[in-house]
């Protein structure tokens, strides 16, 4: 299985693509930052991010996309950038015919740290390890798309692993309700 996930930014689009293989050995395959400037028309940004993630697509040949949902800030403005820059990402992704899951930054956090409120230097490590690395992605929202597609992977096989030990337990049939008859 191979997945793109991507942490959405309206300065800075991290991706990250990740092939798992049935020995559940985990590849990296390609990470990356989309930038684009401030000083171009917000419209014109958004361009540039829905090209840079359909190049993506088109040159990793992702099977599924993950995207990181919105965090709550509290400068109102930021928010409503980062959920148009998402719902670009989704519409690259979607256009595409590819699957998009969503998870929370606490989802993220705690599935590749344990801990949902990590710090980014901590997401960067545990990707290095996990993907073996010799060295932490550079660029933390890099460290943080890759972060995304693992943490896809990861819930992927827990639900395959749940699906599994469903299908092999015993079917519990209801109890018969024993009736007593009373002789007449």
């Amino acid at each position: 299985m191979r997945v793109l996930g991507i942490d959405c930014g309206a300065k800075t689009t991290g991706f990250g693509v990740i092939e798992s293989q049935g020995n559940h050995s985990l590849h990296l395959i390609a990470s990356g930052v989309i930038t684009t400037s401030s000083r171009d028309a917000f419209p014109s940004r958004l361009t540039k991010i829905y090209k840079g993630l359909k190049t993506v697509i088109e040159e990793y040949s992702p099977e599924e996309v993950a995207i990181e949902d919105i965090f709550y800030a509290r400068n109102f403005r930021s928010v409503i950038k980062l959920g148009h820059v998402r719902g670009v990402a989704m519409l690259a992704a979607d256009g595409m015919g590819l699957p998009v899951a969503e998870y929370s930054p606490l989802e993220v956090k705690s599935s590749m740290v344990g801990y949902g409120r990590a710090q980014k230097s901590q997401v960067q490590e545990m990707v290095k390890r996990v993907l073996g690395l010799t060295e932490a992605p550079q660029s933390h929202d890099a460290a943080d798309g890759l972060a995304v597609a693992l943490c896809h992977l990861h819930t992927l096989t827990t639900k395959m692993k749940m699906e599994i030990v469903t299908s092999l337990a015993p079917s519990r049939q209801p109890r018969k309700e024993k009736t007593h008859q009373t002789r007449s």
